[in-house]
């Protein structure tokens, strides 16, 4: 049984996922970069993380030749720095890295020093579907702002999660007490 590609794409657009910058290219002219939502933590041990890239996106075949690459959460200010990477705005390669500022990571990667978090990772493995690839990186380095709110993407628009109060975190005694008919 297959599912129609526009119910799958209006379904996962229900789910909120954070938007971030996977960016590649150490030297000036040569860096690239796309806009994901499909970025995520893999481990702690060794600190690694997963990116899924098409095949047909600049990156793809950088990552592979300069075996590097950063991934930067973006902030909510950071919209028009994520429409620019998402090619929306006819902007390309390296002249996308006009807007924002960007230091150089362990690896060379560009990496977003505002960036909510950014994780500066060599390429450890790859893994082929039909359309991208999910490359696994070992981090090598990271930043972070603590008060930063990021940006999420959900219903086709970019959101900061403002109305995240009072989070019931594993460790909240309270929460253990909870029951699901609490939240209903």
């Amino acid at each position: 049984m297959s599912v129609d590609a526009t119910d799958f794409k209006q379904a996962m657009r229900q789910c909120a996922g954070a938007v971030a910058l996977v960016t590649v290219g150490a030297e000036h002219g040569k860096r690239t970069g796309l806009t994901v939502t499909s970025a995520c933590s893999l481990s702690d041990s060794p600190p690694s993380l997963i990116v899924c890239v098409n095949r047909n996106a600049s990156a793809h075949a950088r990552i592979r030749e300069e075996g590097a690459f950063a991934v930067n959460f973006l902030h909510e200010d950071h919209a028009l720095l994520a429409l620019t990477f998402s090619g929306q705005k006819g902007v390309n390669g390296d002249e996308r890295f006009a807007f924002g500022q960007w230091t150089r990571g362990a690896t060379g990667a560009p990496v977003l020093t505002d960036a909510v978090a950014a994780f500066d990772c060599v390429l450890a493995q790859e893994f082929e579907t039909t359309t991208h690839s999910i490359f696994i990186g070992e981090v090598r380095g990271t930043s972070h702002s603590d008060g930063a709110a990021p940006l999420v993407y959900l219903r086709s628009s970019f959101h900061a999660p403002r109305e995240i109060r009072d989070t019931v975190t594993v460790g909240d005694r309270d929460s253990r007490h909870l029951s699901w008919s609490d939240f209903s």
